[in-house]
């Protein structure tokens, strides 16, 4: 695949995320590999920024804190069709990314994405797939981000959360009392 980069194409990327850690991180490693980047860290920014610059490739969190990265996606698709957008979240669900594509993103990834499956992402052209991520997350590490998600949504609430996931409750907190899998 030759990279569209190389040929002097706009390079124009906004990345929206209110994860002002990941948010600057993600901005540097793309500019090391050739974008113009601006960055914004909200429903609200990314939308101004949509309208007054619309960028050839977009980076969008799906969960902002004013709102839904969807919003945004809609915005730069109805300011410049051709830009190209993928959809990153924390929260993987086979819904939501059929909603993101539905509304016009190209791609939909799951945190934790790292940069060059982004623009794996971003560069794909046609029917080409890109290729599976370098470091997809194993499957004992979903469950935990599910199970997460899910405690999260219940407000902290281990029986609530243990109803909800049809687990009893004491091995839901055994669960919750462990680090991380990677």
């Amino acid at each position: 695949m030759t990279n569209p980069l190389d040929h002097g194409e706009d390079r124009s990327l906004l990345i929206v995320d209110d994860d002002e850690a990941f948010l600057r991180r993600l901005a540097k490693a793309m500019e090391k590999r050739g974008f113009e980047v601006e960055t914004a860290g909200s429903v609200a920014a990314g939308k101004a920024i949509s309208t007054a610059r619309p960028p050839a490739y977009a980076v969008v969190d799906l969960r902002l804190e004013d709102g839904n990265g969807l919003d945004v996606v809609e915005v730069l698709r109805e300011k410049r069709e051709d830009s190209r957008i993928v959809v990153l979240t924390g929260y993987g669900a086979i819904a939501t990314a059929v909603a993101a594509v539905k509304i016009g993103a190209t791609d939909y990834l799951s945190k934790p994405a790292d940069a060059n499956d982004i623009v794996n992402a971003l560069l794909a052209t046609g029917d080409e797939l890109p290729p599976p991520p370098e470091n997809p997350m194993s499957a004992d590490r979903v469950r935990w981000e599910h199970i997460q998600r899910v405690y999260e949504l219940c407000d902290r609430n281990v029986s609530e959360t243990a109803r909800r996931l049809n687990m009893h409750r004491r091995t839901l907190q055994r669960i919750l009392a462990k680090r991380s899998p990677r």
